[in-house]
């Protein structure tokens, strides 16, 4: 298969299934490193997973968003809250339209290398509460991308009506060592079990049948 795409590449559990799933197209994947409390933990796994795989990687940085934008997620925002996604104080997490200007960038450098497609892992778990992760925002930015580009950049989200189950499930189809991957919002040496991204993590690798050896705090 032809390698046609650029995949936006956290490091997580997601992204990194994403990248096993479609490797054959995958040209290029790009990590931002925005200024998360949890960048330094996750961008190092996205880096380790592509050199495995043999695909190229960069890290672009965003350092704007810790200046300008409000987030509990960015280093210097406020403590990140324990919970499920479901719960309202859960929206602190949420950086302005972070994929819209991933997205963005990611359009442009996949135009400029001749590349017809960028990739998201966002998934039907996200819709809760994250606005650009949504299906109205995915249809909505594939027409954009499509529109605004020479070659009719479209944007390809597999994911996005299937939970997080699912994609782990996918991976351990696939065989992917989820031990490598990093979803906590903290940071810290190790997942804290209790914020909305490592109970989600708890939950999918629970309804997966997957034998969850992340190394909790609590």
């Amino acid at each position: 298969m032809e390698k046609d795409s650029v995949l936006i590449l956290s490091g997580g559990v997601d992204s990194v299934t994403l990248l096993y799933d479609e490797q054959e197209r995958i040209a290029l994947a790009i990590s931002f490193d925005y200024g998360s409390k949890h960048n330094a933990r996750e961008i190092p796994f996205a880096r380790l997973h592509c050199e495995r795989l043999g695909i190229r990687h960069i890290t672009i940085p965003l350092d704007f968003m810790t200046k300008y934008f409000v987030s509990s997620l960015l280093e210097g925002g406020e403590e990140i809250p324990e919970g499920h996604y479901a719960d309202e104080n859960m929206k602190s997490t949420v950086v302005p339209f972070r994929n819209g200007i991933m997205l963005s960038i990611a359009v442009g450098i996949a135009e400029s290398n001749g590349l017809k497609y960028v990739m998201m892992a966002n998934h039907g778990g996200d819709h809760t509460i994250y606005p650009d992760c949504t299906p109205a925002f995915v249809k909505a930015f594939d027409e954009a991308a499509a529109a605004g580009t020479f070659v009719n950049v479209r944007l390809r989200s597999p994911y996005t009506n299937i939970t997080k189950a699912d994609i782990a499930a996918r991976g351990k189809a696939l065989g992917i060592n989820y031990a490598e991957t990093w979803s906590c919002y903290k940071g810290g040496a190790k997942h804290c079990g209790k914020c909305g991204t490592c109970v989600e993590r708890r939950e999918a690798f629970a309804l997966a049948g997957i034998d969850d050896t992340t190394e909790y705090e609590d």
